[in-house]
């Protein structure tokens, strides 16, 4: 019980007529892709003129992310379909374009370019990696265009051209953090992927454990991809012989490698807790529940959660994909992001007008599978914190949740060069940084961090 604390690219054409089916097509010639090109740049500038409005679907389907990533891109598609399949958005049809990111940084940014530019989308639900986000970030902001991202991430960004559905690290890592303390120990051990996100979270992390007189003994990096663990592992049975708390912030394949070489090692959940954040039900189903029986996630979703929300999600998303299938987090918070967009633009009354959608934004709420979620003028959105321990069937037994929704905080109160900062979109005077007791705007009005880990 819980405790209470508080690519090829296809496009998608639906049709309420035809119920929630769909007919995809397959697209090799960019101009017959909607007639020529000059039919379609006509449109786009018109505020989309047609039966459809184009989205862009910008994820790795191929590379070492895409064990994560080809599972948010299934959750859009629902969301699409089911919206079509009801009528659209102010009567249109949403028609997605995918691109492949191929978990390469440099492609993330290419393929952003091409779906603002050449194939004129309203909008982008893309990335999972901060990597790969920041890589896109320039590409956005230049073009004053539209990315909706899914994934939790370290936080320390407020760009007003982005909106974050996953939490932010107040909504995640630092609950973590506080429960382990008070139920696992004080003594912890650092494992990450070699990017900004372990980086910038364990910079959070280790102010947060020294705050609350905790100790981090030993951190170590892999580059993104790699699976040679065997000297982590050494490090941790070094730094923890008598065990401890293990914060782990790999992504991707890395994951597989950890976890199976921690059991061989003889590094069980009892004397060496994991807890992870990027590792949800779908990992848990590719890498093996007996390797991870125990160990803990934290999150905002877990497929576990009773909501009748929820319950209805779970069975339309396995009548759809398999009843082997299973929902997570980021899943989940793909999902929504495309029932907000369509809120924002119902309400802008033009999907193409990107300031108006941006301001209706402000204020959405959905009644999620994880719960009533609102999107603030902060670009995240208010979410309900859980964590969970992994149980003999791969799902999560949830062990902590708060009472409600948690409001998010982008940029970080316990490191000392973004302490006291807020960000505020629906006021120009504040901005994606801005003093919150002073309400003074800062400079980096994008929301950039004054030091880019390295």
């Amino acid at each position: 019980m819980a405790k209470r604390l508080g690519r090829r690219k296809f496009l998608v054409y639906g049709s309420a007529a035809l119920g929630t089916s769909l007919f995809l097509k397959a697209c090799s010639d960019p101009a017959s892709q909607d007639g020529s090109e000059a039919g379609e740049e006509q449109s786009a500038a018109a505020g989309g003129g047609g039966d459809t409005i184009k989205v862009g679907i910008l994820h790795s389907l191929t590379g070492t992310m895409a064990i994560s990533e080809t599972t948010v891109v299934d959750a859009e598609k629902l969301a699409i379909e089911e919206i079509n399949a009801a009528g659209g958005v102010l009567g249109k049809q949403i028609e997605f374009v995918e691109e492949d990111g191929q978990s390469n940084w440099d492609t993330f940014a290419e393929k952003a370019k091409k779906l603002i530019e050449e194939d004129k989308v309203a909008a982008v639900f893309g990335c999972w990696t901060s990597a790969s986000r920041k890589a896109v970030l320039p590409v956005f902001e230049a073009a004053d265009h539209m990315l909706w991202y899914p994934v939790q991430y370290e936080g320390q960004e407020c760009s007003k051209n982005i909106f974050y559905t996953g939490a932010a690290p107040n909504q995640q890592i630092e609950p973590a953090v506080d429960w382990l303390l008070e139920n696992k120990g004080k003594q912890f051990f650092l494992v990450g992927s070699d990017y900004v996100f372990p980086r910038t979270a364990n910079t959070i992390i280790k102010e947060q454990v020294a705050a609350k007189d905790g100790e981090v003994v030993g951190e170590d990096y892999l580059p993104l991809g790699n699976t040679e663990v065997t000297p982590i592992i050494t490090k941790i049975q070094t730094a923890l012989p008598d065990g401890g708390v293990i914060f782990n912030t790999l992504n991707g394949d890395s994951n597989v490698a950890f976890f199976k070489q921690m059991q061989g090692a003889g590094l069980g959940p009892d004397k060496y807790p994991v807890m992870s954040v990027s590792v949800a039900e779908e990992e848990v189903r590719q890498i093996g529940p007996d390797f991870l029986k125990g160990h803990y996630a934290a999150w905002n979703y877990f497929q576990t959660v009773e909501t009748p929300e929820n319950e209805k999600w779970v069975k339309d998303f396995k009548a759809k994909y398999g009843e082997d299938r299973v929902t997570n987090d980021p899943m989940e918070a793909a999902y929504i992001m495309v029932y907000l967009w369509k809120q924002a633009v119902e309400k802008a009354g033009d999907a193409y007008d990107l300031a108006k959608v941006r301001e209706a934004a402000y204020g959405q709420t959905f009644d999620a599978p994880e719960g009533k979620v609102t999107m603030q003028p902060n670009h995240h959105i208010s979410k309900t914190v859980r964590i969970g321990e992994v149980r003999d069937d791969g799902l999560f037994e949830i062990v902590y949740s708060t009472d409600g929704p948690v409001d998010p905080v982008p940029w970080n109160q316990y490191v000392p060069e973004t302490k006291g900062y807020a960000c505020d979109w629906s006021d120009p005077a504040k901005g994606g940084k801005y003093k919150a007791e002073e309400g003074a705007k800062e400079e980096s009005q994008e929301g950039e961090p004054a030091e880019e880990p390295q």
